[in-house]
């Protein structure tokens, strides 16, 4: 069995709960709140304020003022630049703090937040990297003219991140907007804000200018709608749930806003047997468990070839009974809590249709202790691509082990989905490896590895897992505006 909880006894300070907005931390205009949990323990460790809509718009108007009158709107882009280095080394000053934050709020163990702050830097340094070298071009038109094109910001852009990466998605989305120009109201997810209120006073540390970053708190269904429905904001970017994108989707409209969507996942994680089984069966346990797999990536759909089947299963499952899962801030926990109430009981809910629907639950499959939102490791065997564990996306630490037979019929199983974010491929066959990579529908295809991002390659999905690219420069066109300019010659 999985080992029981300790439970945490947090000594991280807490010092910003309010809405930051035009580089001043103020309360709401209407008085909103918030509860912030610690997933640990279930008990609340801060009130945080939540903005409504006239603080939208009163955040709305400082990155308006700020990209059209302000400093940052006639800073040279190497200025621009020298300020997101300077950010950079102050968040990875702060990295132990920041971590701790991240763990106790969101769950994550603490060398998992470690782990992300790494990223956060990296990305930051990526895009600072970038600020001077968004580039047009000229073009030959016909007849005595010169034509050129300039890449400009979008404008105010309104960035919406979700529970399970706070940090990472805030730097994956403020990268590249910053890089280009733009200003930012961003709104973190209701469950987890306090390291995006962390991050904002940085900013402000590290000498951007007013207006130009805004951190709002609240529900998606007040604060989040409000920002979408603004006609002065120019653009909405997305993680999270397929469903609320369709909501967003539909909202934009109405302004024509630019939209980006980061969604979910069911993601094929696919073992031949000619693989290295070792190397492997660690693969398929970091692709679901890693954050307890709350991972929009998450290898949840484990094809295993046919030959190997019940070896690999026994492997897979004496390392999930192995797994610690306990406090966050332990280093030597290899598992924390699930974000919230509301995930634990739909992860159990899955648990018992997978067992209502013939799946055979191989370990887990329950809550762990009575305090904190703690789940076990948890396989089921013998599924079929119509069970509901099998197509729905439980974003929690369930895989479901498929058996097949050979390349063709599981790249045809693997399509079968509405989601396409990821799948991975294990095999010595290094022609084997390209054609599924070539066939398989997803965004990101890994070959022998799984869960490997950079800042530097283009991250999204195919289907319904999201519409444009986040990181490399594929982000840069997301966050731009291509402008072409015509001169008469003679």
């Amino acid at each position: 069995m999985a080992t029981k909880v300790a439970h945490p006894s947090p000594k991280t300070k807490i010092e910003r709960t309010r809405l930051f907005i035009d580089n001043e931390w103020v309360s709401p205009i209407d008085g909103g709140s918030l509860e912030t949990l610690n997933p640990a323990t279930g008990e609340t460790i801060a009130t945080v304020a939540a903005a409504g809509p006239k603080d939208v718009d009163r955040a709305v108007k400082a990155a308006r003022q700020a990209l059209e009158t302000g400093p940052w709107s006639t800073m040279d882009a190497a200025d621009r630049g020298r300020l997101m280095f300077r950010l950079a080394e102050l968040v990875e000053k702060k990295a132990g703090e920041l971590a701790a934050l991240e763990s106790l709020n969101c769950g994550k163990t603490i060398t998992d937040s470690k782990g992300d702050l790494e990223g956060v830097v990296n990305s930051l340094r990526y895009y600072a990297g970038w600020a001077d070298k968004i580039e047009g071009r000229t073009v030959p038109v016909r007849g005595s003219f010169l034509s050129y094109t300039l890449r400009q910001p979008v404008g105010v852009v309104g960035q919406i991140i979700p529970w399970n990466f706070p940090l990472l998605m805030l730097a994956w989305k403020w990268g590249p907007a910053l890089a280009c120009g733009n200003t930012i109201v961003l709104k973190p997810a209701e469950q987890t804000p306090l390291t995006a209120l962390a991050i904002a006073e940085l900013a402000a540390e590290a000498g951007f200018p007013k207006g130009v970053v805004n951190v709002l708190n609240g529900l998606g269904e007040t604060t989040g709608a409000a920002m979408v429905e603004h006609p002065d904001i120019d653009k909405i970017a997305f993680t999270g749930h397929v469903d609320t994108a369709k909501i967003i989707q539909r909202a934009a409209a109405a302004t024509l806003k630019r939209t980006t969507f980061e969604l979910g996942g069911k993601s094929p994680n696919v073992i031949f047997a000619d693989s290295d089984m070792e190397a492997a069966v660690a693969g398929a346990f970091h692709a679901i468990y890693f954050h307890g797999g709350q991972c929009c990536t998450a290898g949840s759909r484990l094809f295993v070839e046919s030959k190997i089947h019940d070896e690999f299963v026994e492997r897979l499952a004496e390392k999930a009974k192995g797994r610690k899962v306990g406090d966050p801030l332990d280093q030597k926990t290899e598992q924390g809590p699930q974000v919230s109430q509301e995930q634990l009981d739909k992860i159990l809910h899955y648990v018992k249709l997978g067992e209502k629907e013939g799946a055979r639950l191989m370990t887990g499959g329950e809550r762990i202790g009575d305090k904190g939102f703690f789940v076990a490791p948890t396989i089921f065997d013998n599924v079929t691509d119509s069970m509901t564990i099998a197509r729905d996306e439980i974003f929690g630490p369930v895989v479901s082990v498929l058996p097949f037979k050979g390349l063709d019929e599981v790249v045809d199983r693997a399509n079968r989905t509405q989601y396409g974010l990821a799948a991975a491929v294990w095999t010595r066959d290094i022609d084997k490896a390209h054609l599924f990579a070539k066939q398989v529908k997803a965004g990101t295809v890994w070959v022998n590895c799984y869960h490997v991002v950079d800042a530097t390659t283009p991250f999204g999905g195919f289907k319904m897992s999201g519409q444009g690219r986040e990181n490399g420069e594929a982000a840069i066109e997301h966050y731009t505006e291509l402008k072409t300019v015509t001169v008469k010659l003679g």
